[in-house]
């Protein structure tokens, strides 16, 4: 029978990593209401690589085709605006990283400017980069909590970052763009080493650490404009 031939199986076991994704940001949100931030962040970590990795698999096992009614994009959505954004400014909030008032302003100021952009069907560019800041938050904060700026110029990059959601300042996507994708999925892994070493230090690591990740993460944070200024992408 069509709906259950292996291949489609298989397709749909690709749903079901993809939504394994919200409960992954459900054990997150009970680690940050707990003031367990090290967790929380883990299991942020551990819903970026499932991210990372079920789109190539839904394209490798052609989802849409065995399953055009049920929407991977739709899933990814909602799973990336908790995973992304719900969650990331709910740890600012509760940590109080910024003080009490600016943490909540800021989280405020993620969650509406994000809503926003979901909104925009205009966001991905024909070199599959994103079109305004592509609101990973997670990412950010989780920088803020390892490097520790001080709060206001936490609030100036929150601020920043909201601010560039909206203007059409090009920002990578590591695996699907092209261009320097080797250079950058290196860049990225570094990140992502780095973090997992300052998750293991339980937020508090060596400041070479921080190095590595502020370096990688504003290599990611910049690329995109660099090459959209040189022609390279649009």
């Amino acid at each position: 029978m069509f709906g259950f031939s292996k291949d489609a199986i298989w397709a749909f076991g690709v749903h079901l990593l993809t939504s394994s994704g919200a409960f992954l940001a459900f054990l997150s949100l009970v680690a940050a209401a707990e003031n367990r931030f090290v967790g929380a962040f883990f299991w942020l970590g551990a819903a970026l690589a499932v991210d990372g990795v079920d789109g190539p698999l839904a394209r490798k096992l052609e989802v849409k085709k065995w399953w055009p009614h049920w929407s991977g994009d739709m899933l990814d959505s909602v799973i990336d605006y908790v995973t992304y954004v719900i969650i990331p400014a709910f740890i600012l909030y509760q940590s109080g990283l910024m003080g009490r008032h600016l943490s909540f302003l800021s989280a405020a100021l993620i969650v509406t400017t994000s809503a926003i952009y979901y909104a925009d069907t205009r966001m991905k560019t024909v070199d599959n980069g994103f079109k305004g800041f592509p609101i990973c938050w997670n990412m950010v904060v989780f920088t803020m909590f390892v490097v520790s700026p001080s709060e206001y110029f936490s609030l100036a990059v929150v601020v920043l970052s909201a601010v560039l959601t909206f203007v059409p300042v090009i920002f990578v996507h590591p695996v699907r763009v092209k261009h320097l994708r080797p250079l950058t999925l290196g860049i990225f892994a570094a990140w992502s080493v780095g973090s997992l070493a300052a998750l293991l230090y339980q937020l508090d690591p060596p400041i070479w650490i921080d190095g590595v990740i502020l370096a990688s993460g504003l290599y990611l944070y910049c690329i995109g404009f660099v090459l959209q200024l040189a022609g390279k992408l649009r």
